[in-house]
């Protein structure tokens, strides 16, 4: 007897494949923006950057994933803000560069293709790339039994994005005497989960009960808080050239990516006490006993971006972002680098979210 094997025997299922690009279609179409049609289905997508209106661009990209907050939404079972989470990790860090998110790309890995699973996770990728202003114009959906187990499944995203030449942010002219704003962040946003988890899992906390510092939702829900992008109200701010640098707070903290948009002659003197600290990283602190100094270069603290802009821009770049819908605090300065300094110096330290 002759023994038939086939793809789907073996745990890929092409026909559930197909039904999920087709189901998404509509989602693409939906990101549809000036340059890019938004449509799905080719080996390639082209993007008319003249169409977009640039004279004399260059091309930045980004990838970055979600990490193990995927973990917690395979868990809790809630799919649709991850994406929103691969879109903000990559187009927040295009516009640190000055550049405008145009295209997006995502990357989706799984044991086993839950077709209403990947539709939750695309959607929210299609969330977040109407937030960014830029298309989702294709990705890849990869079914990997063996690889991973059959529930899980990992993201990635890729984004490419444009500034005219003459308004790439480099952070080369920032100087002594700065100011250092702070936009407020949704939560904890996608770093920092693997410590999480590890405080969740010690301690016994259960993802469907009651968040301990937020009574009205789920501790599933309150950590699954998608990671919040700024785009929009940063954007106009660098064509307007009134903001000397943007650093994305990502993993690393406050105290390792603040110093990536700084020259070596300058440190950057952030006041913690300048801003109150959000309840979810109160619970981390105390209930999870991660010391101050761990917590400024892990999380983000309630500061998601850092604006650095010259005093005499300083109020008006914040009433700028207040009325873009940020939460804006003035959280230090720019200040000349002694030999003994480190790139970051913490004023409060011993006061602040005692």
């Amino acid at each position: 007897m002759v023994i038939k094997r086939t793809y789907k025997q073996a745990g890929v299922d092409i026909d559930a494949g197909n039904t999920l690009v087709e189901i998404i279609k509509p989602l693409a179409r939906a990101t549809a923006r000036p340059g890019a049609d938004g449509s799905l289905g080719g080996f390639g997508a082209i993007f008319d950057l003249r169409g977009a209106g640039y004279q004399d661009p260059l091309l930045i990209s980004t990838t970055d994933g979600v990490g193990t907050k995927l973990k917690i939404a395979i868990e809790y079972g809630k799919h649709n803000t991850v994406g929103i989470d691969l879109v903000a990790m990559c187009v927040n860090d295009l516009i640190v560069q000055g550049a405008e998110p145009l295209i997006f790309l995502d990357y989706y890995a799984t044991g086993h293709l839950d077709v209403s699973t990947a539709r939750e996770v695309i959607a929210g990728i299609a969330v977040g790339c109407k937030i960014a202003g830029c298309a989702l114009v294709g990705g890849e959906t990869a079914e990997m039994p063996g690889m991973y187990s059959r529930e899980d499944y990992d993201l990635a995203g890729f984004a490419i994005g444009a500034v005219e030449r003459d308004m790439l942010l480099t952070g080369s002219n920032v100087q002594a005497g700065d100011v250092l704003i702070g936009l407020g962040s949704d939560g904890i946003h996608s770093n920092g989960f693997s410590l999480v988890r590890k405080i969740v899992n010690d301690i016994g906390f259960d993802y469907r009960g009651t968040a301990p510092f937020a009574k009205d939702m789920s501790l599933g829900e309150a950590l699954l808080t998608p990671t919040r992008i700024y785009v929009q109200s940063c954007l106009p701010l660098v064509r307007q050239q009134s903001i000397k640098a943007l650093a994305h707070i990502t993993g690393g903290g406050l105290l390792e990516n603040t110093p990536r948009v700084l020259p070596p002659q300058v440190s950057a003197e952030i006041d913690l006490a300048a801003w109150p600290l959000p309840p979810v990283f109160q619970w981390l602190m105390k209930t999870g006993g991660v010391p101050i100094d761990e917590m400024v270069r892990t999380f983000n603290c309630g500061i998601g971006m850092i604006v650095v802009t010259s005093p005499d821009k300083a109020e008006a770049v914040q009433k700028a972002l207040t009325n873009s819908g940020e939460r804006v605090y003035r959280i230090g300065q720019v200040v000349p680098r002694m030999e003994s300094d480190r790139a970051v110096l913490f004023k409060n330290m011993d006061k602040a979210w005692v």
